[in-house]
């Protein structure tokens, strides 16, 4: 773990020119990594789309991607840096991207997580999400069932 001390956490939208440092993290993070035309065209074309990157001064230290269609929003990817895990990353892009969401009149939240990745699922229920169903044979690398969670948010 990098020491945190001076940890200058500053969260932005993803930008083109962060690609190269979300694409290591995305590497590290998945089995089944998306591409960089895929992340280009979630930042770039899909009108429903937000993306952030958290950055400790100029290094992407993680990100968090989500689509908003009416009043709805859909979680499509979070991943941190393995030496940043458990420093309160995923918190502030979380608090960023639902700050966001209440902007946008978006009152429920929803996202698939892998049934085994724990440490996400505890993190996802910290903030309020509940475990509302599973899919099976969601991901496609090796046919794991992913819980589907759902969070409401209150609008102000």
């Amino acid at each position: 773990m990098k020491e945190t001390n001076n940890l200058d956490l500053n969260v932005e939208y993803m930008k083109t020119s962060d690609l190269d440092q979300v694409l290591v993290i995305e590497k590290e993070a998945f089995n089944s990594p998306w591409s960089r035309n895929a992340f280009k065209k979630e930042i770039t074309k899909n009108r429903y789309a937000n993306y952030f990157v958290a950055k400790n001064e100029q290094e992407v230290i993680g990100y968090i991607g989500a689509w908003i269609i009416l009043n709805e929003s859909h979680i499509t990817t979070l991943a941190v840096n393995p030496d940043y895990r458990r420093q309160g990353v995923a918190k502030k892009l979380l608090i960023t991207l639902f700050g966001r969401l209440v902007e946008e009149g978006v009152n429920k939240v929803t996202l698939e997580v892998r049934v085994s990745n724990q440490s996400a699922r505890r993190l996802y229920t910290d903030y309020g999400f509940d475990e509302a169903g599973i899919r099976k044979n969601y991901y496609q690398d090796n046919k794991e069932d992913a819980v589907i969670m759902w969070k409401t948010l209150k609008i102000k």
